[in-house]
């Protein structure tokens, strides 16, 4: 029966705006991501997830920090740090689905899984726009580091029990939700800020 209601919980303007913003941020985490696989390759693939995991915490507390401080001391603020989150998780993701390797992975297949990754991503994010509506254009960007830190905390818990839940989503779907909570608090920055 519900499938067939009409009653659609939030604007269509505000899912177009939604899915341009989306893709906008993604253009810019995907455009850090290229160029500094052209700098370093993807050294990145030597690392365990877990160790990936302990990267995005770091990146998630720098933000925390910044956020707490009102200042950073270095030449790299919570908005790159939010960009560096989306990358990492994409790269933990691909470790993932592929394992660890120290190989060089080509750039054109390293590339077309970083797209697939945040296209699963974005699909998550509109499914539950659908259920939730636009509520999180409402919520503070330091809401979003601190559900970043819990779902860090919860993909730690997941790792230390090598991946064992009892009713809990895995790990994969932990990194899905701290990419979308990173492309939220940049689309704010990106835009609500502005206005």
């Amino acid at each position: 029966m519900a499938k067939y209601c009409q009653t659609i919980p939030y604007n269509i303007l505000q899912v177009k705006n939604t899915n341009e913003q989306y893709d906008h941020v993604i253009g810019i985490c995907r455009e850090v991501f290229l160029k500094k696989m052209k700098d370093y390759g993807t050294a990145w693939r030597i690392l365990r997830p877990s160790s990936m995991t302990d990267q995005i915490f770091i990146k998630a507390q720098r933000i925390r920090n910044i956020e707490e401080a009102g200042v950073a001391k270095i030449d790299e603020d919570a908005r790159s740090e939010f960009i560096g989150i989306i990358n990492y998780c994409a790269m933990a993701l691909i470790q993932l689905d592929l394992g660890i390797q120290e190989e060089e992975l080509p750039h054109e297949k390293a590339e077309a899984l970083y797209r697939s990754n945040l296209e699963l991503a974005k699909k998550l994010m509109l499914d539950k726009n659908h259920d939730y509506g636009e509520v999180w254009r409402k919520m503070r960007i330091s809401s979003f580091t601190d559900l970043i830190l819990m779902k860090i905390k919860r993909t730690k818990q997941i790792e230390d029990h090598q991946g064992q839940t009892l009713i809990s989503e895995g790990v994969d779907a932990n990194y899905m939700d701290m990419i979308n909570y990173s492309v939220f608090a940049l689309i704010k920055m990106e835009f609500e800020e502005k206005s």
